[in-house]
């Protein structure tokens, strides 16, 4: 059985092809060593044997452009492998009890042989939440990453007790791997976490450029722009296919900067007369960092409720990517003594998320936290679709006790990490790709991508709308979406269990949530099949025994006409058939008198 338990932060220790050292602080990173003016080559220490470069390239997306989320995907190039992102998704309202849905692997597994690596291009769930489920299944191939990046991998992995099965390699944004026919180049890329990194991808004959979750931003909080003049050297080298994030490609104009976000929260913050109470994704570090800047500036303490986020920033902090003078951060306990305008309190939830800090605290359940009348809730995040409502209702009871609730609607509180409109045409225009296909989106947001990719000069033809499983294969002078598809199901994580609930299963579910269940117990005589006593009834979410005595009632004569109705023989009771007949009868009965189809499940015991 997994045991989960909080593990504290401490310098983390991976490899790298050449030696092993701890992961470097920041700033005080050591510069790379030039090879020849060049940056130096990363190597994979597998020997290869190199395809000609008459090999086709194949890009197959198993995750992540039908949907935001569950981000993966695979490039094959002759006898190599290489695996960008192992991401999950969280579960829709219609999924109850599911707690992640990650991809299906099943092709890559078939072909764990020929990975060679996988990459991963920042540290949000939707990129790296399915690495424990995913990576034993290959085979435990190496990882690739930035710094911050591998160590919320290490977290992820050490959580399930799966740390140091791969080898994880820290990288720099000036390295160049050589993972057997791909040379491997990262560059810089805005998001709303640091260390986020895109790839270029050359093989023999092809140059293919992956840019992951992104934005330009000009004046970021790490104050580390993306760097266009690589981006441009890619596109001036010739590209023959861009892959490009299309979460925003229905927003005109540019993505809002982080830092005028930032003055924005330190008004916010300044202007609050009680405590601020102020609510985000876990991962977004970026974010947390303009808060508790603003809480420094303000006089205010700190308090961080919510284990994701405290994880988050143990982890940030200890490698330097966050700033936090001593004494800022407080115990809930502490900051009761403090008056209300000098704290701040940093909480998960702002998606809704029933078990969250935020949901417990608005529901009066958070074992520290209480909300007072004249707090201010500060939602630092737009709602992913589907949470409209989970968001909604937390709102409600935020406000019912008396908290001033700010959100995106009415106050400028979220900078998105994606590229709006004006963006992502800068980027196709400074790639100049051959072909363009772009990635994680609705099917609909892949599609306004791609409209935008044609209005500024790319051919219609040159544009691939992807599914989960469909394979893109590019020759010298040829791209086509072949028409095989892979295995591209969604497999659901519950508790311990990983894809042990099918379709089927989560139908049953879905049933008892909606009709209820109703168990019928009869007793049947060995001699004769009949019926030794009326039959037990008992119903579960379908209607209230004790207000529904004339229904059972009515239903015990049913199941004694359906039994006894059989051909009763001696030794000859066909119990399966009884089953089946309770089952198919009562169900029609029910619907007739309840227009519900509850859930029945008969059960006979032969007496």
């Amino acid at each position: 059985m997994i045991q989960r338990k909080r593990v504290p932060i401490r310098t983390a220790r991976y490899e790298t092809p050449a030696v092993r050292r701890p992961i470097p602080q920041r700033p005080a990173m050591p510069a790379q060593a030039p090879v020849n003016g060049n940056p130096r080559p990363v190597e994979n220490r597998i020997e290869i044997k190199k395809p000609s470069g008459d090999a086709v390239l194949k890009v197959i997306p198993l995750g992540g452009v039908e949907e935001v989320g569950k981000n993966i995907t695979a490039i094959e190039y002759g006898d190599d492998i290489i695996v960008v992102d192992m991401g999950f998704a969280f579960p829709d309202e219609n999924m109850p009890g599911i707690d992640y849905v990650i991809p299906d692997t099943k092709y890559l597994q078939d072909n764990k042989k020929k990975i060679r690596g996988v990459l991963f291009t920042h540290g949000h769930l939707d990129h790296i939440g399915a690495t424990p489920f995913i990576l034993p299944k290959l085979g435990d191939p190496p990882i690739y990453t930035m710094p911050l990046t591998a160590a919320m991998i290490e977290r992820r992995l050490e959580e399930y007790h799966l740390k140091g099965r791969s080898r994880i390699h820290v990288i720099s944004k000036d390295d160049v791997l050589q993972l057997g026919a791909f040379t491997i180049r990262p560059f810089r890329l805005n998001h709303n976490i640091p260390d986020c990194v895109g790839f270029s991808i050359k093989t023999p004959a092809h140059h293919m450029v992956y840019t992951t979750d992104w934005k330009f931003d000009h004046t970021p909080v790490d104050e580390k722009p993306a760097e266009f003049g690589k981006i441009a050297h890619f596109g001036a080298e010739g590209v023959d296919l861009l892959l490009s994030d299309s979460t925003n490609a229905t927003k005109p104009g540019y993505t809002l900067s982080e830092k005028d976000l930032g003055h924005t929260i330190l008004n916010i913050i300044k202007s609050a007369q009680g405590r601020v109470i102020f609510a985000t994704f876990s991962s977004l570090v970026s974010r947390l960092q303009q808060a508790i800047d603003a809480a420094v500036k303000t006089d205010r303490k700190v308090v961080i409720a919510g284990r994701s986020m405290i994880e988050t920033v143990e982890v940030a902090h200890g490698l330097g990517y966050m700033r936090i003078p001593k004494k800022t951060v407080i115990t809930a306990e502490s900051a009761k003594k403090l008056p209300d305008n000098k704290v701040l309190i940093l909480t998960t939830g702002s998606q809704g998320e029933e078990a969250a800090a935020l949901a417990r605290i608005a529901r009066q359940e958070h074992k520290f936290i209480r909300i007072k009348a004249g707090d201010t809730v500060v939602l630092s995040s737009s709602p992913i679709p589907g949470n409209e409502r989970a968001v909604a209702a937390v709102m409600n009871d935020l406000t019912r006790q008396g908290a001033h609730v700010l959100y995106q609607k009415i106050l400028d509180v979220h900078s998105s990490g994606h590229g709006n409109q004006e963006d992502l045409k800068l980027m196709i225009s400074l790639i100049k790709p051959k072909y363009f296909m772009p990635i994680h989106g609705e099917h609909y947001l892949l599609v306004a991508h791609g409209d935008l990719a044609a209005s500024i000069g790319v051919p219609r033809e040159n544009i691939f709308l992807m599914d989960n499983g469909s394979i893109l294969e590019i020759g010298k002078n040829t791209a086509k979406k072949i028409d095989a598809k892979l295995a591209s199901g969604l497999i659901f994580v519950d508790g311990l269990g990983v894809g042990d609930i099918g379709e089927v299963v989560l139908r049953d579910r879905q049933v008892m949530a909606k009709d209820g269940m109703v168990v019928i117990i009869m007793q049947v005589s060995r001699r004769d099949g009949r019926l030794v006593n009326a039959p037990d009834i008992i119903s579960r979410g379908f209607v209230y025994m004790k207000g529904a005595e004339d229904l059972i009632r009515e239903m015990k004569h049913e199941v004694r006409k359906v039994v006894e109705t059989q051909n009763h023989k001696p030794h000859e009771a066909n119990y399966t058939y009884i089953r089946n007949q309770i089952r198919d009868q009562m169900g029609e009965f029910l619907f007739q008198r309840t227009e519900r189809r509850p859930m029945i499940l008969p059960v006979v015991i032969e007496v």
